[in-house]
């Protein structure tokens, strides 16, 4: 049997993968361990290796609102700048570098690093992506159940409002969302099939593990996935904004998502053709691409949709104080994603360095 450490509805808890790019050639900088060797014992929990020596993650505490979120990560991230200065080293946000080459990272020197490494083989050295990933608080097994199994409708939708990956290895993808690409590489990654009860899930982990293809959960890579050890429904879809505030807006739009979802009916079982192909058009085209509403198979694009789920989450952002928080995701939805600012920036100045630095001095406008 799987416990699930059930949690208090409905609180947060954020993870963020960062690139450490170094101050002058703007390049990914192998140093994490040298970081992590710097941190605090205040926030040894909270700033942890990733992958690779040039990636870095960071994670809230558990959070009861969106306003402590945001003093969590604002407190984590200064701590994180005073020591990178140090080594000539900031942060970067896109869910992708636009100019570094896999192949030069260096595996993080970590046992279940280095097994992955080992399996995945050049699929892994292409793998230099960072994802935010969200946790909502579930208090019950069956909840979790229901909710991942809801969530998978409207994770493309999270997805095109979130797209900040365009570029990869120095040159343009064509697609809004490259990392979502390089993630389905991976086993067992992706969308996740509907499951029926708390069981079913069950019972499939150990199937799995007995099987040798997991050593736990944690390698179930999916999309959005429950997290028995937290008690929590985690959404892994997004890329990373490229702005502070908007990475805290979308945390607010899942929480507020996750508390609707609750307080529905079951989903029924959607074919995950559907949904896959809804999601390709978050990841090809962002918020220019299409959606197909999995009930009633009309097509409708992919801003109507999400005017559509606004409506639908709108009671919960009254009830949970979040329409602030709505007003900075309007903006995204009446103007640009991070992919298309970055293409913009590269556009009018040739420059992945300009690019970068632009986006470093505006993180926090």
């Amino acid at each position: 049997m799987i416990k699930f450490n059930s949690s208090p509805e409905p609180t947060i808890g954020v993870e963020i993968e960062l690139q450490l790019v170094n101050k002058n050639n703007l390049n990914l900088n192998n140093i994490s361990s040298k970081v992590l060797a710097d941190v605090n014992k205040e926030f040894s929990d909270n700033i942890k290796c990733e992958l690779i020596e040039s990636m870095i993650e960071i994670n809230t505490n558990i959070c009861s609102n969106i306003e402590e979120v945001e003093k969590d990560i604002r407190k984590t991230l200064n701590h994180l700048n005073e020591i990178l200065i140090n080594y000539e080293t900031e942060i970067n946000c896109t869910s992708l570098h636009p100019f570094a080459i896999g192949k030069n990272q260096i595996i993080t020197d970590n046992l279940r690093y280095k097994r992955i490494m080992k399996d995945l083989q050049m699929v892994g050295k292409r793998f230099i992506s960072q994802g935010l990933h969200v946790h909502i608080g579930i208090s019950n097994p069956e909840d979790a159940i229901k909710v991942n199994n809801a969530l998978r409708v409207y994770l493309p939708l999270l997805l095109s409002l979130s797209t900040s990956s365009p570029f990869f290895e120095g040159e343009d993808t064509g697609l809004h969302s490259y990392r979502t690409k390089l993630f389905e590489a991976l086993p067992l990654a992706g969308m996740p099939d509907y499951l029926n009860n708390w069981n079913h899930f069950e019972n499939l982990t150990e199937h799995l593990e007995g099987a040798g293809i997991i050593n736990s959960v944690k390698d179930l890579w999916w999309d959005v996935r429950p997290h028995p050890g937290f008690g929590t429904v985690e959404i892994r879809v997004c890329d990373i904004p490229i702005n502070f505030k908007e990475i805290i807006a979308l945390v607010a739009l899942i929480q507020a998502l996750v508390v609707t979802l609750i307080k529905l009916d079951p989903y029924q079982d959607t074919h995950i053709q559907i949904l896959q192909s809804n999601k390709w058009q978050a990841a090809r085209y962002g918020l220019e691409g299409v959606f197909v509403d999995p009930k009633t198979f009309k097509k409708l694009s992919m801003r109507k949709a999400i005017e559509n789920l606004y409506i639908l989450v709108e009671p919960a952002i009254v009830s949970l104080g979040l329409k602030k928080y709505f007003n900075i995701l309007e903006e995204i939805l009446n103007t640009d994603t991070g992919s298309d600012k970055q293409r913009k920036l590269y556009a009018n100045s040739n420059s992945f360095e300009h690019m970068l630095k632009t986006l470093k001095e505006q993180f926090y406008q």
